[in-house]
């Protein structure tokens, strides 16, 4: 063989010392460290045995010496790998009575633990850490996160919350949650519980980040805090085009008061300078423009006319909850009103029956107040005021009053009713 066959290739990424692989899983071994002619990867430097960290990481490889480093190497060079038979095995298992040894990269094929976490203890197949939730999944139990199908009991690949004990989910899918939530965020999918699921789950040898979650980094939602700067009316009328926003004045620019991601000039969309909010048309469900709008018909009363029975004068009348006047026996006709907003009218030309009988008029939207002890010659007012149904008042539209006095006649009484019209 010569010479140029021996020698690696260029570019080849250099291999670690402690698990002789140049290409291992970042997620298990972490990144890689080279100075001066040593490379390793940085878990394999804490799980390896006998191999002590200085307090002075800045000293070495992340604390680790660099004679150090080849002390454990040439004492794992006699030394074979139980999982995939390879010498160079440095890791060795922490039970006293155990000699098997394995490579960092060769755990999780050969079901062992190691656990990412002061003192970085790890374990061999026999002697891993099993949890001791007294839990069995059901028949088609699926994993929370893959909603694929796990096994039928607690395995080193399924895995169970020690909390809910309802919660299934496979090693694979909890570990790359794990590592996108970061120790501040990781809990169970199902129970949310944080403090009982992350001591399991570091003894079952799940690798968690201590870092912030992931898509927390580098701004991931700085666009969420951006404002939407741009007329979304049919026509924009503005000179200076959609994006033109002024402080005030015909061209401010509104957003949406309940999605705020549209927005229209006010004098695109015909808005007075008192009107403070706006909504678009997905949350009004209202023109982008909303304008004077005629004025709607009355309300659409079941009951337009019908027969209530008169009250002995004193009684109370259920309806109005006002008492019936003196004047007004049982045998007098009821006096006809007449509301032009409403056109509604109503008599009474039955007598009543039995004092204690109550009657009520569900179709009647106005309430006369009147006192027995007012003479005729005194004119009270009443306010009567109806509104066309609808959907309810928003500041677009436009609310004007008008006051019609209405005459109301009868025995030994005289009122003015004023009746209150609402126009949209």
């Amino acid at each position: 063989m010569s010479d140029r066959e021996e020698e690696a290739p260029r570019g080849r990424e250099p291999a670690c010392l402690l698990c002789q692989q140049s290409e291992a899983d970042p997620d298990i071994c972490g990144h890689k460290i080279q100075r001066n002619g040593i490379c390793a990867h940085v878990f394999c430097l804490y799980f390896a045995s006998l191999l002590d960290q200085q307090e002075n990481e800045r000293v070495g490889l992340q604390g680790f010496l660099p004679r150090d480093i080849l002390h454990a190497v040439n004492r794992a060079a006699q030394t074979s790998c139980c999982i995939c038979g390879k010498s160079g095995a440095t890791i060795s298992c922490c039970d006293t009575e155990c000699d098997l040894s394995f490579h960092l990269p060769c755990a999780k094929q050969g079901r062992c633990v190691t656990q990412f976490i002061t003192p970085y203890r790890a374990f061999c197949p026999t002697h891993s850490p099993e949890q001791a939730v007294e839990a069995t999944p059901e028949p088609g139990t699926q994993c929370l996160i893959c909603m694929e199908p796990v096994e039928h009991r607690m395995t080193f690949n399924t895995l169970v919350c020690p909390a809910c004990k309802t919660a299934w989910f496979h090693r694979d899918c909890i570990q790359g949650q794990a590592l996108c939530s970061g120790i501040l965020s990781f809990q169970c999918p199902l129970c949310r519980n944080t403090q009982e699921f992350l001591v399991e789950m570091f003894l079952l040898g799940i690798r968690i980040p201590f870092r912030d979650p992931s898509w927390e980094e580098n701004d991931a939602f700085a666009e969420l805090g951006d404002r939407h700067r741009r007329c979304d009316a049919s026509e924009c009328l503005c000179p200076g085009g959609r994006q033109e926003a002024e402080e005030e004045g015909s061209w401010e620019l509104l957003l949406c008061s309940s999605c705020a991601a549209e927005g229209t000039h006010r004098h695109c969309s015909g808005l007075r300078d008192s009107i403070t909010s706006w909504e678009c048309d997905g949350c009004a469900g209202l023109g982008t423009a909303p304008m004077e709008e005629p004025e709607p018909d009355g309300p659409n009363l079941s009951t337009q006319s019908g027969l209530e029975p008169s009250h002995e004068p004193g009684s109370i009348s259920p309806s109005t909850g006002n008492q019936v006047p003196s004047g007004m026996s049982a045998s007098s006709p009821a006096p006809e009103t007449s509301n032009p907003s409403t056109n509604q009218q109503a008599t009474s030309e039955q007598s009543l029956q039995s004092p204690s009988q109550e009657t009520s008029s569900p179709s009647s939207e106005s309430q006369v107040k009147s006192d027995s002890s007012h003479s005729s010659s005194s004119e009270p007012e009443v306010s009567i005021c109806s509104s066309s149904p609808g959907p309810d008042l928003t500041q677009n539209r436009l609310c004007q009053e008008r006051r019609t006095p209405i005459h109301m006649a009868g025995p030994g009484l005289l009122m003015t009713v004023t009746a209150c019209h609402i126009e949209f």
